[in-house]
């Protein structure tokens, strides 16, 4: 028998590249599309869909039990920005919506369980430069301390009931073809569609707000390589740090100046992401990713802003 693989939280800016993706090396009828919100994508005419909440446990058994997944990636979760206006929901669907698919990937002995954890779990105290992979974590958003606690849980089932639980940190992701979902570091999207539509953009964040960032393709690539892994070489079982480019909102406008030499790049003051920002990391170091499973970005900043201003215009 075949991967079966279900993946919640597919309408979401990883979910809807990440099953199609899937979709492409597994079979159409073998990836399971869910979410609460009928897809605005492709994904819902190229393989099965359905309507999930990750707070149902009833719902979610009768989906396991239907499918009988070999893998599974949970995604639903409210982000940073989000989840500060709405504290106690980010932390029940954040929290619980993990613990609902642990215990059913024990019970229906799914092989494989993906959760994705982010660089919101470090904090004030955590080190900003080259940001190492176990150090002092004092997240100060209710997104980031969900994940920190989500990362203790996946360790928990992996040493107590041997399950097969892979992480990562997301840093900021960059994608030109869904929406940003709510973080801190959607700035780095908006100001691409800006530069294009009005030839300028006002940033939320400062000029000297220096911050770990990836190219969609990349964490789409790394995230399947780390599940594609031998189990034997996964060492990490919290989750593991993440690296692709470190930039402020000022490199990134000087970037994309090549392409736009008029685009104006101004500030806003007193946004409330400017205090989360202020919190995370400048860069990553995520020499385990290298060692464990190879991970090495393709993308830099200079390649990322060509794909991302030449597919915007092509998908106007």
């Amino acid at each position: 028998m075949g991967e079966r693989i279900i993946v919640l939280g597919s309408n979401g800016q990883i979910g809807t590249e990440l099953v199609t993706a899937l979709r492409r090396s597994y079979g159409e009828n073998n990836v399971i599309a869910c979410d609460i919100r009928r897809p605005d994508y492709d994904i819902k005419n190229s393989g099965p869909f359905e309507f999930v909440n990750v707070l149902e446990k009833d719902t979610l058994n009768g989906l396991f039990q239907k499918y009988k997944p070999t893998q599974v990636y949970l995604l639903a979760a409210l982000l940073s920005a989000t989840g500060e206006q709405n504290p106690k929901l980010a932390w029940d669907l954040n929290m619980n919506g993990l613990l609902n698919i642990l215990d059913l990937a024990l019970i229906y002995k799914t092989a494989k369980v993906y959760w994705p954890s982010s660089i919101a779990v470090f904090g004030p105290g955590s080190p900003k430069v080259d940001t190492p992979q176990s150090c002092v974590m004092d997240p100060n958003t209710v997104y980031g301390i969900s994940k920190l606690a989500g990362e203790r849980w996946c360790e928990y089932y992996h040493q107590k009931f041997g399950l097969d639980v892979r992480s990562i940190r997301y840093p900021g992701l960059i994608s030109w073809k869904a929406a940003p979902g709510g973080g801190t570091t959607d700035y780095a999207i908006h100001i691409f569609h800006e530069a294009l539509k009005k030839g300028s953009y006002a940033s939320f964040l400062s000029a000297e707000t220096e911050l770990p960032m990836m190219y969609m393709d990349d964490a789409i690539r790394g995230t399947i390589a780390l599940m594609d892994a031998e189990a034997s070489k996964i060492s990490i079982r919290s989750s593991y740090n993440f690296a692709g480019v470190s930039f402020t909102p000022e490199v990134l406008a000087a970037e994309i100046r090549k392409y736009i030499p008029e685009f104006k790049l101004t500030y806003t003051e007193n946004d409330p992401r400017q205090l989360i920002a202020n919190s995370w990391p400048k860069s990553i170091n995520d020499s385990f990713a290298a060692k464990d499973w190879g991970w090495k970005p393709a993308f830099d900043l200079a390649k990322m802003t060509e794909d991302m201003l030449q597919n915007l215009k092509n998908n106007k």
